[in-house]
């Protein structure tokens, strides 16, 4: 690849202070030299998905999502799982993607930060839609990194090096996916 991979974050929690935002910006903190990472936050500005809006003039903050979709190689994922699937919110950002063709054939994978025994019914729902959207899923950098309260420091970034260094792994991995 001739240009620095961009890795998009994707958090599907709009809760300061979330486990899976400590993920995300710890990712972003760690990630190697030679990935770029860009943390979107605009999913509490996203309108209810409508399939009449669905098309151009698209909401400016649905532009704003597709373009950063756009400009990425690949997109990482972290969100907690509510009532056994993905937060309304969530889904909602991803719903807003199906209808686009930016995340297609890209490279894409999540981190469950959810505790042992929890999370499965978000991952089999983000594996759903992101089949949906054409999204390629890379199986080597969907994983689970449980993320405890205790992990977090004040800075909001996980000082675990293990952590730290199982999501420079998943980085290091959905980036290379690119050029497969």
């Amino acid at each position: 690849m001739s240009q620095t991979p961009t890795v998009l974050l994707l958090s599907g929690s709009l809760r300061s202070g979330s486990s899976n935002e400590a993920v995300l910006r710890t990712a972003h903190a760690v990630a190697p030299d030679d990935i770029r990472t860009v943390r979107y936050t605009g999913l509490a500005a996203l309108p209810h998905f409508n399939p009449d809006d669905d098309a151009d003039p698209l909401p400016a903050p649905v532009a704003e999502l597709r373009a950063a979709i756009e400009a990425a190689t690949a997109v990482l994922v972290c969100t907690p799982e509510y009532a056994g699937t993905l937060p309304g919110s969530f889904k909602n950002l991803l719903d807003w993607t199906v209808g686009g063709t930016e995340i297609c054939d890209k490279p894409a994978a999540w981190v469950t930060a959810a505790a042992p025994g929890r999370g499965q019914g978000a991952e089999a729902t983000l594996r759903t839609v992101l089949g949906y959207t054409g999204a390629r899923i890379v199986e080597a950098s969907c994983v689970r990194v449980p993320v405890g309260r205790e992990l977090i420091g004040a800075d909001g970034l996980i000082g675990d090096p293990e952590v730290r260094g199982r999501l420079r792994e998943v980085l290091g991995v959905l980036a290379a996916a690119a050029d497969e």
